[in-house]
């Protein structure tokens, strides 16, 4: 049954579907942020009344779930390359431009209890181009430990660096003399944080550096393992 503003414009009503939902919510997020969404925030956003969103997701949780699938479906798929290491680097800052375009998907991420069924098949595809790099299955099992969130574009750091940029304050220095002098070294790059409140305010290391500075470090460290033919039995 067409509704009276459909009448007025002469325009059809695109039916509501499962996808339509996820990615309307996904965009709802990007612009408002993920505190602000809501079942009910969604539907006036899609111009339905709330009950319909419930034939295509149970929950708020379920929507989460999908919003997560969403978003990692932009990753780009794994590139050819005779080298499994520039193709996991490749594929890892696919990742992380996707987390840049969606800063709110790191903490939906984390917060999910289970994988979904992209994260999962993503995982399994990155499993597979280090055994098809060469890596044994038990060297693929700790290096997949080891890179933890990385292998999808984002670190969890000790302590939130996005403070404003400046002379550290004189009797902190005194106390803890190193740590002033790293944060008196320290580059800066506010936009390109994963993760973070997106708020501004200048300051905090640069991200991006740090995280491919990380990233190069151990992908050199597995191959020289895979090198050696590391093995964790005892």
């Amino acid at each position: 049954m067409r509704t009276n503003r459909q009448e007025a414009n002469g325009t059809q009503r695109t039916p509501l579907s499962r996808d339509r939902v996820l990615h309307a919510a996904v965009a709802l997020a990007d612009a408002i942020g993920i505190d602000a969404l809501s079942m009910r925030r969604l539907a006036q956003e899609l111009d339905v009344v709330p009950m319909a969103l419930y034939k295509h997701v149970a929950n708020k949780e379920e929507l989460l779930d999908g919003m997560v699938d969403a978003v990692v479906g932009e990753v780009d798929p794994p590139a050819a390359g005779p080298d499994w290491q520039p193709v996991v680097r490749g594929r890892i800052l696919s990742a992380r431009r996707v987390l840049l375009r969606h800063p709110w998907a790191a903490r939906v991420i984390e917060s999910r209890t289970a994988p979904t069924p992209a994260v999962l098949a993503y995982l399994d595809s990155m499993a597979g181009t280090f055994r098809e790099g060469g890596l044994s299955a038990d060297l693929t099992h700790h290096v997949m430990h080891a890179m933890g969130s990385r292998l999808l574009g984002f670190s969890q750091e000790l302590f939130d660096t996005s403070g404003p940029s400046g002379p550290p304050d004189p009797a902190l220095a005194a106390h803890y003399p190193h740590i002033a002098e790293l944060a008196a070294t320290a580059a800066h790059d506010e936009a390109s944080t994963v993760g973070g409140s997106g708020t501004g305010g200048g300051g905090g290391c640069d991200d991006q550096f740090e995280f491919e500075f990380a990233l190069d470090l151990l992908l050199d460290g597995f191959e020289g393992l895979r090198r050696r033919g590391w093995t964790s039995a005892r």
